[in-house]
């Protein structure tokens, strides 16, 4: 057969072959085959095959799978793809990088219809399932023309004839006590809920241990469904309730005790986004955004308990450059502790979260800032309190941390029972008892450490790991710098990133540039849709000699930029939110412009750059304004 393969004659650049326009109204499952090979050693900078989602009215691709593992044989990758009103195409993109050697090539893209754990198993890529390869009992493809096999069933389930194919396992080469085949489904991609249903048969001459088991990226099993009856000499239907909102694989197990243990068969694997049983109490999947909370309106879900007295208020600080704001746009609400003045003795002010369901893999994570104490730590503790209210187990506690930095936090925790979160600030003493800000929680689930591999929203620029779609227009002494930490000037610049508060962002030093100068961060040609977008953005201006930041639309073929925004003099000693609505028929560029102020104490930053297609939700007051008069610099509780 033919294969199609990445062109190695064009150094440094993408190889990139798209879909015609894709429609489909139903879940479907991309199947790709493909090869990434290479004759060096570990590289660096290894070989890449990446798998774009394009939708339209979209500006960026959805990067939906990426793979660098070299291998000498094809492999098989299979991705959910949701069900979609959007028109869409599918992108193969190869990237060849620093290795010389390597070779990418694709053998078959499939698209069906229907769910990549499905499978009939009447194609010889067993829809990816895969053997998890044993010295002596493995599952093997029955059925066809195959007849060397000790356990043949007259017929399949799928096609009901000699002809059809199935998958069995045969205990006659059992050589020890209680071994173990294993058959893996592909990982889900994409979270999905419902009833899992197979058909099976089983014969039997010593007991036979047929298990259906989940298991998540950390490794978890979770056993979903066992054989109960002796035998089934014909297919039996077997249906169990099914639950992945993070990915899993499915894994069909079957242990033996003795070589004349007899066989299992299995067959058509299919699935429904509707539970097996209306009885079960799966109905609502439970909704993590019901747990978290940026405090902008109220305390969403969360509470305090009365006997506590109030240790938690909410409070909001006009801007002004002596104290930060709040973590979501600068300008807004947070929780502010100060347990000082609470009737509570010890100083202790608690903060009740949801309550969540057991037995799933959560993410927490959230902002802090602390002011004011000697010793930081132990001041602010992340506690889960077991719905009987009889077990309290300590997850997090602060360490120590930048003072008055927004810093992030992410635990990963799961529990059998329902459980709250509890949030506690705890002063040892009225004398060095200072104040704790939290804002901004969030819970997703599946672990932080598998949400950390998960692949970076399209559109979205944190200056982490670099500087994302955008470049320089000239390097030199009036250019833009990624940093992390506090700038070399004091009382300018930021103290930390706006992402997790010791992460990198990018800004100007003003040391090394005139007055007026200005530095161009400038993305890469995107591409231009119908209808609005929006552009959200954090920017840092803080020092009294600050110039100005403006942002720039320029449409390809067009020679003049069209400003966006705009701000003059300093603003704050927060990071504040920008926002910015636009549209752009014709593919386009966003240009960042920052220009040196009067004096050295002009470092202008910026991060966490955000575009999305759609209207902006929320709409900024001023687009283009000026510094801020002294009289705003009072503190507002």
């Amino acid at each position: 057969g033919h294969y199609i393969s990445v062109d190695t004659s064009y150094e440094g650049e993408k190889a990139v072959l798209s879909s015609p326009e894709l429609y489909s109204e139903e879940w479907s499952c991309v199947r790709l085959i493909y090869q990434i090979a290479t004759t060096s050693e570990a590289s660096t900078d290894p070989a890449r095959l990446n798998l774009y989602l394009r939708q339209e009215g979209e500006s960026f691709d959805h990067l939906l799978w990426s793979a660098k593992e070299p291998s000498d044989s094809w492999l098989i990758a299979s991705l959910d793809l949701m069900n979609s009103t959007k028109k869409y195409k599918i992108v193969l993109e190869g990237e060849l990088r620093q290795d010389k050697s390597a070779s990418i090539a694709v053998f078959e893209i499939k698209i069906t219809p229907g769910y990549c754990i499905e499978c009939d198993f009447e194609e010889n890529h067993l829809c990816g399932f895969v053997n998890r390869w044993n010295p002596n009992v493995n599952w093997f493809v029955g059925g066809g023309n195959i007849r060397n096999s000790q356990s043949i069933l007259p017929r399949d389930h799928t096609l009901n004839s000699e002809l059809g194919h199935y998958m069995y396992v045969d205990s006659v080469y059992v050589k020890h006590f209680q071994e173990v085949a294993q058959l893996i489904s592909p990982k889900t991609t994409a979270p999905m809920s419902g009833c899992l249903s197979f058909y099976y048969q089983l014969k039997q001459e010593s007991s036979i241990v047929f298990t259906v088991y989940l298991r998540d990226t950390s490794g978890f099993y979770e056993e979903i469904w066992k054989t109960d009856s002796a035998l089934s000499a014909d297919w039996a239907l077997a249906e169990v309730d099914f639950n992945a909102p993070y990915p899993m694989e499915v894994i069909f197990e079957v242990a033996f005790n003795s070589a004349k243990g007899g066989y299992v068969a299995l067959d058509d694997i299919s699935f429904s986004p509707v539970y097996c049983s209306n009885q079960t109490g799966m109905r609502t999947p439970f909704n993590p955004a019901e747990a978290g909370c940026d405090f902008e309106e109220d305390l969403c879900n969360f509470y305090q308990e009365h006997k506590d007295g109030p240790g938690w208020s909410r409070v909001k600080v006009k801007r002004n450059v002596y104290r930060a704001g709040d973590h979501t746009t600068g300008f807004g609400y947070f929780l502010l502790a100060n347990t000082k003045f609470t009737s509570q003795p010890g100083y202790v002010g608690r903060l009740y979260g949801p309550t969540l369901p057991g037995n799933l893999q959560f993410c927490l994570r959230f902002y802090y800032a602390l002011y004011g104490f000697f010793k930081m730590s132990g001041t602010l503790a992340v506690y889960i309190f077991e719905e009987n209210h009889v077990v309290q187990e300590k997850i997090w506690s602060v360490l120590d941390s930048p003072r008055g930095v927004w810093t992030q936090a992410e635990i990963s925790f799961k529990k059998p029972m329902p459980c709250k979160v509890v949030f506690v600030s705890w002063c040892k003493s009225f004398w060095d008892c200072g104040l704790v800000a939290l804002d901004d929680i969030s819970l997703s689930l599946g672990s932080c450490q598998a949400a950390d591999l998960l692949l970076p929203s399209p559109g979205e620029c944190t200056f982490e790991k670099d500087e994302c779609v955008f470049t320089q227009k000239k390097r030199g002494r009036g250019s833009w710098h990624r940093r992390r930490g506090p700038t070399p000037t004091s009382y300018t610049g930021p103290k930390g990133d706006h992402t997790t508060g010791v992460g990198y962002y990018m800004y100007i030093e003003a040391t090394n540039m005139v007055y007026g100068q200005r530095a161009y961060l400038v993305s890469s040609l995107l591409r231009g849709t119908s209808g609005k977008q929006c552009l959200t953005f954090f920017y840092h201006m803080y020092g009294a000699g600050t110039g100005l930041l403006s942002v720039y639309l320029k449409k390809e073929g067009d020679d003049e930029e069209i400003p966006l925004w705009r701000r003059t003099g300093e603003q704050s000693i927060s990071w504040l939110r920008g926002l910015i609505e636009y549209e752009s028929d014709r593919n386009y560029q966003i240009i960042f412009e920052a220009i040196r102020g009067v004096s050295m104490r002009s470092d202008t930053a910026i991060d966490d750059i955000l575009f999305q297609a759609g209207p902006c939700l929320e709409v900024e007051e001023i687009q283009f304004s000026s510094g801020y008069p002294d009289s705003l610099n009072e503190i507002e509780y």
